[in-house]
């Protein structure tokens, strides 16, 4: 690891730094309020010699009194000094133990003793050191040589006496504190480093590129919802997460140096990891651009394109390879007329045997020819052999990686197993990545679909007109909600004909919907289209061949003819006679099923 992994290592595990700082800090805290406070106090004492006659013999007295310093410390904590002191003072304790507490330093270079005892009590701690102060100037003067006069040579002399502390100078709660806080960050910091060790999940985008040695195609932001997460390039077209595919889309359109992909393999290596969104919305982006596109779902184990489009999957990939039906007849469209879906089919028991016909090898090829992109959904690389056989056969696969849960050893290992086989990688595609900003919108982030417009646009003509109705005197003085042109024609009766100023006026505010195709329309063949609902390409929001669209309540209220009917009929009337008749603003759906099912819905 390099100095900038490690710190990105404690930026992404602060929190485990901190806590342990903080659970650090408190338990050093509690370890110091667990302890009894304890006092200090010290008396001075100053040795000196009590007679020199001349300069030299001072000299001589001084420097015999700073070498005997020393030993005066030694004996002020031996029981010649602390027995007197402990029957003076009736303690409840022994010499041994009470030298525990008693302690006697010499200042360097200094003839004072500094005598300090420690206890609980602040006011018994002082006693105890005056007390010993004055019983070892006694000893020193039985130990010490006497004079000529028959005095002993030194003096002790108290010239400090020990006062009682108001402050316990144990337990230091502050520096127990910070030594706490510091020893748990410090600890903190050698775990997050230990975990990113431990840790083979990838991360980031550079830890893809960093072990595969292939580059990431694109990077996908996660969503939220497991429904959008499929559609997401037709249902939320501005997001950053559609922006991401369509960059995927143009990766590959780069990739094609010498020859064209004309089908692409898209596994993963383990499941759960994105790699059937990827598929559809990848199959999305290349359809936006008008190209004629393939889905084909290659994983007959766990199939899942029919329910997450809503298509039909009893016929299928298995029905074409089993020799039942042709390519062109269990094709689907969805979303777009040159955007072909073939379903898995019913699922096979040997569906490896299947993958690896010389049937599934003259599909693909077929395939290929009539469509200019074909894009396989298949089973994950290391549980099952699957993607392996199919991408043998394809120009290229693109591995789908899960960041935060595929492990280094497993993207490895599915990249051994498709180098084993011959099969040619054309790079990875990183889900669950989560935006930090780059992605952001530019411009609308959400346009608003044509069918949603024109529902919005009915919705607000049929409450003018229902107003106007309502209330004609109200309809005469608002201008905005007369129509003499209506007023006339419901004086007269149903009017047969309508001037085209008058047909421009009303067109202005509702745009008619042309008609969708019902079961007995739809197309079963590749070659064949079907209305497109009123939209079409990349940013079409009506219902295409199954495929739900979520519409406002308010919309798709008005968008019911049934409603529409209740809202221009009079109150306790079936039938309006002489309703207002708008004119037909698609005079080319001449179909009498379509032009019922365009006047009801108008």
């Amino acid at each position: 690891m390099e100095l900038d992994e490690y710190l990105l290592a404690l930026r992404k595990r602060w929190l485990v730094i901190a806590v342990l700082a903080v659970v650090g800090g408190a338990l050093a805290w509690a370890y110091a309020q667990s302890i009894t406070p304890a006092y200090r106090a010290s008396a001075s004492v100053f040795a000196s010699v009590t007679e020199a006659e001349s300069a030299g013999e001072l000299v001589q007295g001084s420097t015999f009194v700073q070498n005997s310093v020393t030993s005066f410390g030694r004996l002020a904590s031996m029981p010649a000094v602390l027995d007197p002191v402990i029957a003076e003072l009736d303690l409840d304790t022994t010499a041994k133990e009470l030298s525990k507490r008693v302690t006697a330093d010499n200042p360097l270079n200094t003839v004072i003793l500094e005598i300090s005892t420690t206890g609980p009590d602040p006011q018994a701690a002082a006693t105890i050191s005056n007390a010993v102060a004055r019983q070892l100037a006694v000893t020193v003067q039985g130990l010490s040589p006497r004079t000529q006069a028959g005095e002993s040579a030194i003096q002790l002399s108290l010239v400090a006496p020990a006062v009682a502390p108001a402050v316990p100078f144990e337990p230091n709660t502050r520096f127990l504190t910070a030594s706490g806080i510091a020893a748990g960050a410090l600890l903190g910091v050698a775990l997050a480093l230990l975990l990113t060790l431990l840790d083979t999940r990838l991360r980031t985008r550079a830890d893809v590129e960093k072990v595969s040695g292939l580059p990431v195609l694109g990077t996908i932001v996660r969503t939220r919802s497991a429904r959008a997460a499929y559609t997401t390039v037709r249902t939320e077209p501005g997001t950053p997460r559609a922006e991401a595919f369509r960059r995927l889309q143009v990766n590959l359109q780069y990739l094609e140096t010498g020859r064209r992909l004309r089908t692409i393999v898209v596994t993963s290596a383990m499941a759960r990891e994105g790699k059937t969104s990827t598929s559809v919305n990848l199959a999305s982006a290349v359809a936006e651009k008008g190209a004629r596109v393939l889905l084909v779902d290659g994983d007959l184990r766990m199939p899942a394109i029919a329910e997450a489009l809503g298509l039909e999957g009893g016929a299928g990939l298995t029905t074409v390879l089993i020799g039942r039906a042709r390519l062109d007849d269990v094709v689907q469209t969805w979303g777009m007329p040159n955007l072909h879906v073939l379903t898995a089919g019913d699922r096979p028991p040997n569906p490896s045997q299947l993958l690896d016909s010389p049937a599934m090898h003259t599909l693909l090829e077929e395939a290929a020819r009539e469509y200019d992109l074909v894009v396989i959904d298949a089973a994950p690389v290391l549980p099952v052999v699957d993607a392996t056989l199919l991408g043998r056969r394809s120009d290229g696969v693109l591995l789908v990686t899960r960041l935060r849960s595929t492990r280094r050893q497993q993207l490895r290992s599915a990249l051994a197993a498709l180098e084993r086989v011959g099969a040619t990688c054309l790079g990875l595609v990183a889900t669950n990545w989560t935006d930090d900003g780059t992605g952001a919108t530019y411009g609308n982030a959400f346009p608003l679909a044509p069918a949603h417009r024109r529902g919005m646009r009915r919705g607000s003509a049929v409450r003018r007109r229902a107003a106007a109705q309502a209330a004609p005197g109200a309809a005469a003085d608002d201008p905005a909600l007369a129509d003499p042109a209506a007023a006339g024609r419901a004086a007269t009766g149903p009017a047969t004909t309508t001037t085209a100023g008058e047909a421009d006026e009303r067109t202005s505010d509702v745009v008619a919907e042309p008609p969708g195709p019902t079961g007995e329309d739809m197309p079963s063949r590749a070659s064949e289209t079907r209305p497109s609902d009123g939209a079409s390409g990349p940013h079409a929001a009506a219902v295409h061949d199954g495929a739900p669209v979520d519409r406002p309540a308010e919309i798709a209220e008005h968008d019911s003819p049934a409603s529409d009917a209740a809202e221009h009929a009079p109150a306790g009337a079936t039938e309006a006679p002489h309703g207002p008749r708008r004119p037909d603003v698609r005079p080319e759906a001449t179909d009498e099923a379509t032009a019922v099912r365009a006047s009801g819905a108008r």
